[in-house]
């Protein structure tokens, strides 16, 4: 990037606001054809559409206000304080974001959320507060970013834009994807088991090992190692491993160490299902990986998804402060077993589907690597712009 100034964020946006939340208890208020936008939402993202919509009375009846596309959101409380996201519909938000209009005269908006995505651990840190770390809308308006001229602006913009966008659109096809291979198991092995002829009724003890994972507090690693990452429930939520997560030796018994497509099973706490594709680590308690030696991964993934809603339900109803299930509840899960022939012919179908999906993650991994990586190095100066054009 061009030698540069920088310049506070709220002297290159037309309009800074926060939104406001209808009144939770007025059902009436909620549903409606609004989209509203959460801060949980946001994790350096694309916003096409919300979880909740409100209606125009619970518009009008709270502190809501629309926010264009192509605006910048930026969260200010909690667990989400500091991240960034980039709306792609006109929306309105509750009252812990920063909503950010860019002045296009001035500033990419583009440019302005990879700036800030790039600044997300200084901006995170300054969040403040009791028990919720929270940041203020002063603290992002006087927020600093580099300021290249705005020719700059977007061809930097435009280089990490199309890394985006091919992440983007494999995500597209994984969702794609997972629906198919999701509505086939319903068709299969929920709605229509008479199409699979002789099946064995059996549970996920049977066809899979949850192996459970360690503490991994007890397996720092030894002087002259290079750690490996901790796998826990954060990094499974949001698929990937990063600088704040915890280090384990490498040297861990090899059944404990987690690589690309394993499936792993959080049951405690959070509970999730999901094949990893986040690189190699350490699998700490709380986890289960969950592997076959005869079964495909499809089959042993899709039948603990199929009981997923019910172990959430018993964890919810644990009078603890982290709710959990007990192995118990995987040996009362029913699964159907086809006989060989038909798990063998289901298998030429569900197979290449699973295994798409998760070469697509991999892929967006290591995308999401180079684009992180061309992000920090342009930011900061040490690559130029007409270097990538060289």
């Amino acid at each position: 990037m061009e030698e540069c100034n920088k310049i506070e964020i709220q002297h290159i946006c037309s309009n800074i606001c926060s939104g406001g939340t209808p009144k939770s208890t007025i059902a009436e208020y909620y549903g409606g054809n609004i989209p509203w936008l959460n801060t949980k939402e946001i994790n350096f993202n694309r916003i096409y559409k919300t979880e909740k919509t409100i209606t125009d009375e619970g518009f009008n009846n709270s502190s809501a206000k629309w926010i264009p596309s192509n605006s910048v959101i930026v969260a200010m409380y909690g667990a989400t304080a500091g991240k960034t996201a980039i709306t792609q519909i006109p929306l309105t938000t509750n009252q812990a974001c920063c909503n950010l209009t860019i002045d296009s005269t001035k500033a990419d908006y583009r440019f302005v959320y990879y700036a800030l995505c790039n600044n997300y651990s200084y901006l995170a840190s300054l969040a403040n507060g009791g028990a919720q770390q929270n940041l203020n809308a002063k603290q992002i308006k006087e927020f600093e970013i580099p300021f290249p001229s705005l020719r700059e602006q977007k061809r930097i913009a435009d280089i990490l834009f199309s890394l985006d966008d091919k992440i983007e659109l494999n995500r597209r096809i994984n969702d794609n994807l997972e629906q198919q291979a999701q509505a086939l198991f319903n068709y299969y092995f929920i709605d229509n088991r008479n199409k699979l002829g002789d099946y064995t009724e059996s549970n996920l003890t049977q066809i899979a090992t949850y192996l459970n994972g360690l503490a991994m507090q007890k397996y720092r690693p030894s002087y002259g190692e290079i750690g490996i990452p901790v796998l826990k429930i954060k990094e499974l939520g949001q698929g990937f491993c990063d600088i704040s997560s915890d280090l384990c030796s490498p040297s861990i018994r090899s059944e404990y160490i987690v690589n690309d497509g394993d499936i792993i099973f959080s049951w405690s706490g959070t509970l999730m299902i999901d094949t990893w594709c986040g690189g190699t680590c350490g699998l700490n308690q709380h986890l289960f990986k969950v592997n076959s030696e005869l079964y495909p991964q499809w089959f042993i993934y899709f039948w603990t998804n199929h009981h997923l809603d019910k172990f959430i339900r018993v964890a919810k109803d644990k009078a603890v402060t982290m709710g959990h299930i007990k192995r118990s509840e995987l040996v009362s899960s029913e699964v159907i077993i086809p006989n060989k022939t038909t798990l063998e012919n289901l298998d030429k179908i569900f197979k290449p589907i699973f295994e798409e999906s998760t070469s697509k993650k991999i892929e967006n991994r290591k995308l999401e690597e180079v684009r992180n990586t061309l992000l920090s190095k342009l930011m900061s100066g040490e690559l130029k712009i007409n270097d990538l054009h060289s």
